[in-house]
């Protein structure tokens, strides 16, 4: 994958809950999906995803930083590292922290197709 998980910071406090990624590789966020789940033991996670972000669609290159938000807010960019990157900050959009519990785990998915029908 091209994206990491760096961290989760200050989970469980809502207005300032995040998870901050690191872009390895040249790729487009938009292939991946971000998701939270529990451990069920030490080594093993749930098959249970309750929250999801499907990123939008944006070339990152290795370098860049991206940081989600749990909170509302607006999109934003930054420049890093003397101009050569970007730091690219999203917003959930959720009422209450995601990360708030020990045994939570964060989850990134790597899309790079999918297929969808409608239930009629």
């Amino acid at each position: 994958m091209n994206i990491e998980i760096d961290k989760v910071v200050d989970n469980g406090s809502h207005n300032v809950e995040r998870i901050e990624l690191n872009v390895v590789g040249n790729c487009n966020l938009h292939n991946y999906i971000l998701a939270d789940t529990t451990y069920t033991d030490e080594t093993h996670i749930s098959n249970k995803l309750r929250h999801m972000y499907w990123f939008l669609n944006q070339n990152v290159i290795a370098g860049d930083k991206v940081v989600i938000y749990t909170k509302q807010g607006k999109a934003s960019t930054e420049l890093i590292n003397g101009g050569r990157n970007t730091k690219y900050t999203y917003y959930w959009g959720l009422g209450n922290s995601v990360w708030n519990n020990t045994g939570d785990a964060a989850l990134l998915f790597n899309i790079n197709t999918w297929k969808t029908k409608k239930v009629v």
